[in-house]
């Protein structure tokens, strides 16, 4: 989802309870704070030597011990505006970044509006070989099944 689809969103439904809801159906506590709003920009040489670019808007969610603390979707599209500044024109993919024994990004996939709730749903991050045409055996000529791998 792009940072206009997800702020569009937001600003529809700026009163509604505000979740994220994990690849595996569980939830980001509903009194995370998103602590940051940030462009990343991922400048890298993949293995078959290609340069390339990647650049995400992230959204740090972070949960403290205040178990009342709720961010309304309309004030989390306040703070992305304020934030559009570093975004420039480019409309970016958004990423959840959220801990849970360990810190993860999440990209958001979807949404939903129910009773109230505004639901970005998240997905899982996957690594991928980008130079698979130099890479893998069949780059070499190598079809699985013929003996050759």
């Amino acid at each position: 989802m792009k940072t206009s689809e997800f702020k569009t969103h937001l600003e529809q439904y700026p009163d509604h309870e505000l979740r994220f809801v994990l690849p595996d159906g569980g939830f980001v506590p509903a009194h995370a704070h998103i602590t940051e709003v940030g462009r990343v920009d991922k400048t890298f040489i993949d293995c078959g030597g290609t340069r390339r670019r990647v650049s995400t808007c992230s959204l740090q969610a972070w949960v403290a011990d205040d178990l009342e603390h709720r961010l309304s979707p309309g004030k989390l599209a306040g703070v992305i505006g304020k934030a559009s500044p570093i975004f420039g024109a480019d409309d970016l993919d958004v990423e959840i970044e959220y801990e849970d024994c360990a810190v993860s990004q999440f990209p958001a996939l979807d949404v939903s509006v129910e009773n109230g709730i505004l639901a970005f749903h998240l997905g899982w991050k996957h690594t991928d070989c980008l130079a698979k045409e130099l890479c893998t055996p069949q780059a070499a000529g190598c079809v699985p099944g013929s003996g050759c791998c």
